[in-house]
């Protein structure tokens, strides 16, 4: 009986321990103008690159969250600068709302690329089997 009281204990350690080192892809989704959601979103996607090292994680930027993508405007400028060479963390912004808000792509920082419909890349990495995020404050 006693075997069983370290063995399970041990069994469970080791299935929590594979379960944490599993590669995930991950997108999240931002629309909200607040810098404490850009900083937030950022922050959430160094821990988890810093984590899952087999992962995959996109940012979509659109709507009111434009600024986040704007080299004059983002408070986290040197966040997305960090992942600008990575394989492994896109950060995308939708053409849409560029459209919208009369921005060209020269105004973003660098290492942002654009997509035709931050929905629609949304979509269809849920269709992909992604995972999603909603970043948001208040």
């Amino acid at each position: 009986m006693k075997k069983y009281i370290v063995i399970i204990p041990l069994f469970m350690l080791l299935i929590s321990a594979w379960g944490q080192t599993h590669p995930v892809r991950v997108v999240f989704d931002v629309t909200s103008g607040d810098e404490s959601t850009h900083q937030t979103v950022m922050r959430h996607v160094k821990l988890m690159a810093e984590a899952y090292k087999d992962s995959e994680f996109e940012v979509v930027i659109y709507g009111g969250a434009l600024p986040m993508a704007l080299r004059e405007q983002s408070s986290v400028s040197a966040d997305i600068a960090a992942f600008q060479d990575s394989d492994r963390v896109s950060i995308l912004v939708c053409e849409e709302t560029m459209r919208r808000y009369h921005a060209e792509p020269s105004q973003l920082l660098t290492g942002i690329r654009t997509v035709p419909d931050g929905l629609l890349e949304i979509v269809l990495r849920q269709g992909e089997g992604w995972g999603y995020i909603k970043e948001s404050h208040k």
